[in-house]
């Protein structure tokens, strides 16, 4: 092979090498999936969001049918407030409960959501009334701390 041969080939392999690189950092960071399909905002009140992020996946039985728009949080309440982007094409019961779930090694937090029985499905504004926060790993580790504690005192105590 003489040196041109060789140089577009290894060019060839350098532009292979930064797509794969892209291609991971855009899926890294839930921005892989353009859709351009159509979408209705519904909002879920959580008491704890823990690390959900916007973009974040909507996840129904293992399918994703949305993804986080918005997080903000109420003065009032003091309550983080969710706006979910669900694709038209996936159509949920009013009393839909949505939950704060992990997934992966890293941690990923995502929206999932139980489908309800309601005959009135929901509509664009609409919000969620049942939901579930994110389970806070600090929170269990202290509470199983915590009685432990007081075990060990009740048991000093029978003595």
């Amino acid at each position: 092979m003489n040196r041109a041969t060789i140089d577009a080939w290894v060019g060839v392999f350098v532009a292979a090498g930064f797509a794969a690189l892209l291609f991971l950092a855009l899926k890294v960071g839930n921005l892989a999936s353009f859709s351009g399909s159509e979408t209705y905002q519904v909002q879920a009140k959580f008491a704890n969001i823990g690390g959900l992020k916007i973009r974040a996946p909507i996840k129904s039985a293992g399918v994703v049918v949305g993804r986080v728009s918005e997080v903000r949080f109420d003065n009032e309440t003091y309550e983080a407030i969710v706006t979910l982007n669900l694709d038209t094409q996936f159509r949920f019961p009013r009393d839909t409960a949505a939950k704060i779930l992990t997934s992966g090694l890293l941690g990923e937090q995502y929206v999932g959501l139980d489908a309800g029985g309601d005959g009135v499905m929901l509509k664009q504004g609409d919000r969620l009334r049942l939901t579930q926060s994110a389970v806070v790993l600090e929170n269990l580790i202290s509470q199983f701390l915590f009685s432990k504690a007081a075990e060990d005192k009740d048991a000093k105590d029978k003595k």
